[in-house]
């Protein structure tokens, strides 16, 4: 018989209470046996893309924690295939604003020359605001 095969012994209920169906398996102690190259294969489809290692361990017969730690035993190794390896996925950058939108709101300057009032902000270039207030005292 293999090591899935199971017999049926049925006890007494008088002298084992209320068991009246007990499950034996044989074989040396119930474990798979899996070559190296098995588990390398496993561990390398949990790795591929949409693959959940939930679903990859059940429909092997193995734990989460198994394909886990076969992956951690290969990867040193070299002996999981480059799907691994596959580039990462980027999201696109997108720019909402230019920096120089994103500039602290302008300081308003006020300068006042007799009953003139120039008013600007403080981005106005030095040498063309000097060249304004040159042509306002001017025209006084």
């Amino acid at each position: 018989m293999g090591l899935d095969s199971k017999k049926d012994v049925h006890l007494d209920v008088a002298s084992a209470g209320s068991v009246s169906r007990l499950e034996l398996l044989e074989g040396p102690s119930g474990r798979r046996v899996r070559s190296e190259a098995e588990r390398a294969r496993i561990a390398a489809e949990s790795l591929l893309p949409g693959a959940q290692v939930s679903e990859v361990a059940r429909k092997h017969g193995a734990t989460r924690w198994q394909i886990y730690d076969w992956r951690r035993r290969f990867r040193p190794r070299g002996m999981l295939p480059l799907c691994e390896a596959s580039p990462p996925t980027f999201a696109p950058l997108v720019v909402e604003r230019t920096l120089e939108e994103r500039r602290a709101p302008a300081i308003k300057l006020e300068i006042a020359i007799g009953d003139v009032v120039l008013r600007t902000d403080t981005a106005i270039d030095a040498e063309q605001l000097s060249r304004v207030i040159r042509a306002v005292r001017a025209s006084r």
